[in-house]
């Protein structure tokens, strides 16, 4: 059997650790998620140690058994970042992007051919400043919501200074 090269483990740890990383997010423990893959305690353990085999199956089984994004636990590789998976766990946001590239596809394709580097940069750098915008907006949103109704609540004793933190010392 051949030897994994460098970049194979690496790969191999990559994928290994964003699946712990969901895991102990979801709070589950180790049997919990090979008994719903159908794997013994002990492979899975290994599978997430970086020592075992990742194929598309145990990826997709994974996802399934954490209600995650099997697409994002791959673009960990592209990416090379393994909290992307968990950053896309629940929003499933590369799952959406491959939905929509498969349509875009579907729907053009051999036309495909004549989409410009330059056009799908532009449209998918527009994509990513709209969803960076509707996350800034959301996060302005609740603050002012949190300011406003700090005025209409009924009044209460003060905190006293030693209990404040954070932006609540600011009142």
């Amino acid at each position: 059997m051949r030897e994994k090269t460098i970049e194979e483990t690496h790969d191999v740890e990559l994928i290994a650790k964003a699946m712990r990383m969901i895991r102990t997010d979801r709070r589950l423990k180790t049997s919990d998620v090979a008994k719903v893959m159908g794997l013994p305690v002990r492979s899975y353990e290994h599978l997430e140690s970086g020592k075992g085999r990742i194929s598309y199956e145990r990826v997709n089984l994974f996802a399934e058994a954490t209600s995650s994004d099997p697409d994002a636990l791959w673009s960990v590789l592209q990416l090379r970042s393994p909290e992307f998976a968990l950053r896309c766990a629940d929003n499933k946001l590369m799952s959406i992007m491959v939905s929509c590239l498969r349509e875009l596809n579907e729907e053009l394709g051999d036309d495909l051919l004549f989409l410009e580097p330059g056009t799908a940069i532009g449209a998918m750098s527009k994509v990513c400043k709209e969803m960076v915008a509707k996350v800034r907006e959301r996060d302005t949103y609740a603050e002012k919501w949190l300011e406003l109704q700090k005025g209409k609540s009924r009044k209460s004793a003060p905190l006293s200074a030693g209990l404040r933190k954070g932006r609540l010392a600011e009142t």
